[in-house]
């Protein structure tokens, strides 16, 4: 904002000039129309929050110093429109440069667009690009991916005034005369690259839906008693378990193959224990706790198997994990997903993913940008609720199959 206020006395006047008013990213889109667009979507929520922490954050910095007189600028050229705009840019634009410099906007290298898994070019230090002489293309570039969040290859600590101050824009693919050369922003799913960068891609294999934890303990109380719910969850709580966090929200990971975190598994397993198998595990559960990955989980199933069968229990010899999943795709397990799933769906309205499907193909994107690319984050998210069904009807079959 200051230096689009300076006008030609910026430095970073003709770049400034270059780049639009504002990106249409979610965060500017009238909110009713967001609201419409994005309702069920992983976006839903996150850019109303944006909305607000950013008009607090104005308040709280930019309209004092306003107030205060210091900045001898016109009002109007920092007015929370203008902030907004702003964060638009810095949001789609700017990324990881250095530990020296940090997150910057660099003229250039912004020009290009975001192709998952399948750029042309990475940005690198001079030094880095000269370290990596004579090493092949793929070696290149399976090193720059590692980087999930940055344009820049092995960003090292610059300071101002060395040669690593300078980017060099590197091939790490071929590319044919007159095609696009991409770069790329990470690999995100697109409620990512829509919320950032203002577009999808179809079919993108890091797309994820989430299920909050709020939605597993509604449809508990729903089954079971509100008692039930709070010492079930408080159970798996203690064997050292618990699931993604954002924005104060709790929630679990649906991937693109429609396989649920295993902590939603292990919840819902823990959910369904009988009454008594549940009271004598809570007698032990403390010494399950471990800080070896999975061995909690493994003991507690083992325990479960052991008392089922009135058989002696010993911690000694885990379970093994893939024999733990298949107890972690019981029937019970099976339909409780398969519940979540329809009361996920249901936050997307009356349509229905052929409804979505539909229109999707029908729209065009050149004129109907907003409404194109939040129908594939839509569709693209409603088709792994879909494989999450395929995935949690697979072990019901499984069992009908078992016992007639």
């Amino acid at each position: 904002m200051y230096e689009r206020a300076r006008g030609t006395d910026s430095p970073w006047d003709a770049y400034l000039q270059l780049l639009p008013d504002r990106e249409s990213v979610p965060l500017v889109w009238p909110a009713d129309e967001a609201e419409c667009l994005l309702a069920g979507t992983e976006l839903d929520k996150i850019v109303k929050q944006d909305r607000e922490f950013l008009c607090e954050d104005w308040k709280e910095c930019i309209e004092p110093l306003l107030l205060s007189g210091e900045l001898d600028v016109d009002p109007d050229d920092f007015s929370l429109e203008k902030y907004f705009s702003a964060k638009t840019l810095v949001s789609s634009r700017s990324f990881q440069i250095d530990s020296y410099h940090g997150f910057g906007m660099v003229p250039l290298a912004d020009l290009f667009n975001h192709k998952t898994d399948c750029e042309h070019v990475h940005f690198t230090s001079a030094s880095d690009a000269s370290d990596s002489d004579g090493e092949d293309a793929d070696d290149d570039q399976s090193d720059a991916s590692a980087d999930d969040e940055s344009t820049i290859e092995n960003p090292t600590s610059s300071s101002p005034g060395s040669k690593d101050e300078d980017l060099e824009m590197i091939i790490v693919r071929d590319v044919n005369e007159g095609e696009e050369v991409y770069n790329t922003y990470g690999t995100m799913g697109n409620a990512a690259l829509l919320h950032r960068y203002g577009f999808t891609e179809l079919d993108n294999q890091y797309d994820i839906v989430n299920i909050d934890l709020a939605l597993v303990t509604k449809w508990c109380t729903s089954i079971f008693s509100s008692r039930h719910t709070r010492a079930r969850v408080s159970l798996w709580r203690n064997l050292g378990y618990s699931g993604c966090t954002s924005q104060d929200t709790e929630y679990f990971e649906i991937a693109y193959d429609g396989e649920p975190q295993l902590e939603l598994l292990i919840l819902l397993y823990i959910i369904s224990l009988k009454p008594d198998v549940y009271d004598k595990l809570i007698c032990v559960a403390h010494d399950f706790v471990s800080d070896e990955e999975h061995a909690a989980i493994c003991n507690v199933v083992k325990f479960v198997k052991a008392t089922s069968s009135n058989q002696n229990f010993e911690v000694n010899g885990l379970e093994k994990l893939p024999d733990v999943k298949k107890s972690l795709h019981s029937e019970s397990i099976c339909s409780a997903l398969l519940s979540l799933a329809d009361m996920r769906e249901s936050l997307y309205g009356s349509s229905t993913l052929e409804d979505d499907e539909k229109e999707l193909q029908a729209c065009r994107i050149v004129n109907e940008r907003k409404v194109y690319h939040s129908l594939v984050l839509r569709v693209s998210e409603r088709r792994i609720l879909h494989r999450l069904r395929k995935f949690a009807s697979s072990g019901s079959k499984a069992k009908k199959r078992k016992h007639p």
